[in-house]
């Protein structure tokens, strides 16, 4: 069995240890590049917001205002309010915490049914692989959020619904990125060395090919979290994601839709801050990956 799961050949000898990564001093904070420290700014800001949204308002995101409704940017309402004269400002704060859980939770769920689909392939044998791929590469073939509603379709509406739906919609990306991985370590001296010595096959994928396969998932998975949270938003703006009153972004912005001809600020603030939002992970994100990258092929 482990034949079909490790290489079978290998020299004698005492097990090769994985290549020692060389330690570098911390880089300073001056060389790390303007945009990156601004979007890095941003994206603790929206979390301090979402961890505690009380700190920046004091006014209920649910406190409705009949003779307020409808009413433009002002000093009272700085971003203005709904038709139901709940003021804009406080909702988008408070939406800050079930979006980015959507978004989190999805990518935490992409992750890791991701890696353990692609270690699967690379580690289940010749068949198994040729199968595996074959259902990641017929599930790559549609859009990732026209998968998600399909997978919503069957599972129902709802915040632990949408939360899978769009896990399952991005593993067979993870899933690719894990198996190719993993098949460069499964195929290294010192994974020889470990199978020819006869060390136990759980032993060896739990301390040297899980490891090095999800080095590069992590990275990849804070700009995966950018994706998520955009497709979160889209469903919920298709009405899928949490119920009302929830002040949720995408919910915010499918509110608005009705109301840019009279109300302009009701869609185009959640709108911006779903943006501003996904653009600080991206940016943060594209700067972790080309770190990680150049310090690997050193």
């Amino acid at each position: 069995m482990a034949s079909s799961l490790l290489p079978e050949t290998g020299t004698g000898g005492a097990v090769a240890a994985p290549p020692r990564v060389r330690r570098r001093r911390a880089r300073p904070l001056s060389s790390v590049p303007p945009t990156v420290a601004v979007a890095g700014a941003v994206l603790l800001l929206v979390v301090l917001v979402a961890v505690a949204p009380g700190l920046f308002t004091g006014t209920s995101p649910t406190a409705t205002d009949p003779l307020e409704a409808l009413r433009g940017p002002s000093a009272r309402h700085w971003l203005g309010t709904d038709q139901l004269g709940r003021d804009l400002f406080t909702r988008i704060l408070y939406g800050a915490r079930p979006s980015l859980l959507l978004g989190f939770g999805a990518t935490v769920v992409s992750v890791v049914a991701g890696a353990a689909y692609g270690l699967a392939a690379a580690l289940g044998g010749r068949v198994a692989d040729r199968v595996l791929m074959r259902l990641a590469d017929i599930l790559l073939a549609l859009p990732a959020l026209l998968l998600a509603l399909l997978v919503v379709t069957v599972l129902g509406s709802g915040t632990v619904n949408v939360m899978a739906a769009i896990g399952i919609a991005f593993v067979p990306g993870y899933a690719r990125l894990v198996r190719a991985e993993a098949l460069v370590v499964r195929r290294s001296g010192y994974i020889e060395s470990a199978v020819a010595l006869g060390l136990p096959r759980r032993r060896i994928v739990l301390l040297h090919v899980l490891p090095n396969a999800l080095a590069p998932l992590l990275t990849l998975a804070t700009v995966g979290f950018g994706t998520a949270l955009i497709s979160a938003s889209g469903l919920s703006f298709l009405g899928l994601g949490p119920a009302a009153p929830s002040p949720e972004w995408g919910a915010l912005l499918a509110a608005g839709r009705d109301f840019l001809q009279t109300a302009w600020w009701i869609g185009v603030f959640p709108g911006a801050a779903v943006t501003v939002t996904v653009i600080a992970v991206n940016v943060v994100g594209r700067h972790a990956q080309q770190r990680f990258t150049r310090r690997t092929s050193r």
